[in-house]
């Protein structure tokens, strides 16, 4: 079944073979089913489970194995946790829900399955921002640098809590609707509005604070940057060999290791654009053409949601790419597992030894001298 859009509020409700006039559209309605096209979706989307639950998990190993306390740091491990709220509420949702194709589980569940999926999306695209924001304060504001822990905590906070207030009205939209005189139930919010008008309202609400103002924000912080950074070379070709730098202000160029830290939240965020950006454009295009459901093929309406949730795998590839320590961090903490679980093997053997020693002696010395051999070995 298609998702448009997937992170609002017609969630499953619209199948690409059918018309359904009694959840709200125009025509004879017929019971969705489990499309070929679907089963490569959920295929391709368990695959995109195992692919971005082990990268993340490995980036979250690599960042916690550091000893070193960069700013940076926290925004990572931020993007890490969003990206897999992301992989273990989107992902394992959308599939059930494709396989099912009806809704079989509580009121209660439908609501809080759907806010958790915005929360996720929005904690994701939020994250984003605080990072641009965190470039954008270091390239051009150079001597912030103290202040830039405290900042980052605070703009995450500001994320997190964001993302919890901005997905709360699913909680109230999303409810289970049953099609009159057919044993088919979905997890819709037809009826939640009045007026068609307030529904595409909420939906191009949602688009705006999900895309539209986190790409706004993202692409002038780049740009500012990119800016800045041309000014700061212009500036270095204009300078004589005899007045060499001997200290750095914020009209010099930008370090190594900064300007690959930029190169990699770059990335991320271009990534982030390139993703998710057909997707939302045929969301748009379906609020105001519904009867457009109807026109495109199925498999585009997977094939882009797919792309979208690509973004997923791609923050730890990146992040991979970039990270020289990356191998050499996630081999470091496997190793220190390793070495717990043996020292805790180790010691299971021992307490069994122990107590095959305890019924060897209880056995030799017989049942009078039990009471004395225990007292003796604890």
């Amino acid at each position: 079944m298609a998702m448009l859009p997937a992170i609002t509020n017609q969630s499953h409700l619209v199948p690409s073979d059918a018309n359904v006039s009694a959840l709200g559209f125009q025509g004879p309605w017929r019971e969705p089913t489990f499309t070929t096209a679907a089963k490569v979706r959920v295929g391709i989307t368990c695959c995109f489970f195992l692919i971005a639950s082990c990268s993340n998990v490995a980036v979250l190993c690599s960042i916690s194995g550091k000893r070193c306390k960069s700013h940076l740091r926290i925004l990572i491990l931020s993007l890490s946790v969003a990206d897999l709220l992301v992989t273990f509420l989107v992902m394992p949702l959308d599939a059930m829900w494709n396989v099912m194709v009806q809704w079989y589980a509580d009121e209660l569940s439908c609501k809080i399955l759907n806010f958790g999926k915005l929360f996720a999306m929005y904690s994701s695209a939020l994250v984003l921002v605080v990072i641009s924001l965190d470039r954008h304060w270091a390239i051009l504001y150079p001597l912030s640098f103290t202040s830039a822990g405290q900042r980052n905590r605070i703009m995450l906070w500001t994320a997190w809590v964001g993302s919890l207030l901005l997905a709360s009205p699913q909680l109230f939209l999303f409810r289970l609707r049953t099609v009159p005189g057919a044993n088919f139930t979905q997890c819709a919010t037809h009826g939640s509005f009045a007026q068609r008008w307030q529904e595409t309202l909420y939906n191009m609400f949602t688009f705006c604070t999900l895309f539209v103002t986190p790409l706004g924000v993202m692409i002038v912080c780049y740009t500012r940057i990119l800016w800045e950074i041309g000014k700061q070379m212009k500036h270095k070709k204009g300078e004589t060999s005899l007045l060499p730098l001997l200290s750095r202000s914020k009209n010099d160029l930008i370090s190594k290791a900064r300007l690959k830290t930029l190169k990699m939240t770059l990335v991320i965020v271009v990534s982030f654009m390139v993703c998710w950006t057909p997707y939302y454009l045929l969301g748009i295009w379906y609020w105001f053409q519904t009867e457009m459901i109807q026109l495109i093929p199925e498999y585009v309406h997977h094939s882009l949601f797919l792309f979208g949730l690509l973004h997923t795998c791609t923050d730890p590839l990146v992040y991979g790419l970039y990270t020289p320590s990356f191998k050499e961090d996630v081999h470091n903490w496997l190793r220190r597992v390793g070495g717990l679980l043996s020292r805790r093997a180790k010691n299971s053997k021992q307490l069994a030894d122990s107590e095959m020693t305890i019924k060897d002696f209880t056995s030799m010395d017989g049942p009078t001298s039990t009471g004395t051999t225990l007292q003796s070995i604890f």
